[in-house]
């Protein structure tokens, strides 16, 4: 979310196809706003995509209440770390960090958020970067760390927190409905292109269908992932997610609940 700038930026945005971000986040958020707008979409989660980059997602927050959820990714690892007040989730990356969720660094953290009322966004399964695919620069992350049943016992010692693990557990699809069936607090996102089927040979019809059978349409979190412009709002994800969705033979009242009223439920707004 937050902006960067200067010449060594310029080029990285070139090479990616990326437009420069306002270096007030809330530049940033406006321009979201717009683009939101233009979809007819009334909110959306902004995630800090770094460390540390909390104030970017707060600031679009405190301008613009009604249209953002502020996101940001932290490391337990760091000592330094705390849960900033006014996150609505925090979003931890096991296997980018390397830490198991039952290492003792992280509870900390997840007391700091139960304390808070946030959710804890846990990333299981394939990890990749697409930025540092085209920037030919290596992703270290380490798998061990990626299965969604190492949430398991973590959500059952906090049964208030919700828990949401995205795209589906990202190739631990079995994994990902196991956990969620055993435990109530723990949400599905649907977000991105979820290219992991290919390791499952599953239409994606039959990932929302599997996954209603299990959890119901209430834990279900549609998402897009989208992230930079001129790209904005990812359309095309939505298209595709609403068609398998509609295929699946879900009502559209249930619909609705997966593609917005889960989120705002789920964060209590």
């Amino acid at each position: 979310m937050g902006a960067q700038c200067g010449k060594p930026a310029e080029r990285v945005a070139s090479m990616l196809g990326w437009e420069l971000a306002a270096e007030d986040p809330a530049e940033l958020a406006r321009a979201w706003t717009e683009d939101l707008d233009r979809h007819g979409v009334a909110s959306a989660a902004l995630i800090a995509s770094v460390p540390g980059d909390e104030p970017s997602v707060l600031a679009a927050v405190d301008a613009f209440p009604d249209r953002f959820f502020a996101y940001a990714m932290v490391n337990p690892l760091d000592s330094a770390t705390a849960v900033a007040e006014g996150l609505h989730a925090i979003c931890l990356f096991p296997a980018m960090h390397g830490y198991s969720m039952h290492d003792e660094r992280v509870k900390p953290i997840l007391d700091q958020a139960a304390q808070l009322g946030c959710a804890v966004f846990v990333h299981c399964g394939v990890l990749t970067v697409g930025a540092r695919r085209k920037l030919g620069l290596p992703s270290p992350f380490d798998m061990r760390f990626s299965n969604p049943l190492d949430l398991h016992g973590v959500a059952l010692r906090y049964p208030n927190v919700p828990f949401v693990v995205p795209h589906f557990g990202a190739g631990y699809f079995r994994e990902a409905l196991m956990l969620a069936d055993l435990c109530p607090n723990v949400y599905l996102d649907t977000a991105s292109s979820n290219s992991w089927i290919k390791y499952v040979g599953l239409e994606l019809k039959t990932v929302f269908r599997r996954a209603l059978d299990v959890v119901g349409p209430q834990r279900l979190l549609f998402g897009t992932d989208s992230s930079f412009f001129p790209r904005g709002w990812n359309y095309d994800v939505f298209e595709v997610q609403l068609r398998a969705l509609l295929d699946a033979g879900v009502s559209g009242a249930d619909a609705r609940l997966v593609m917005g009223e889960n989120l705002v439920e789920m964060l209590g707004q």
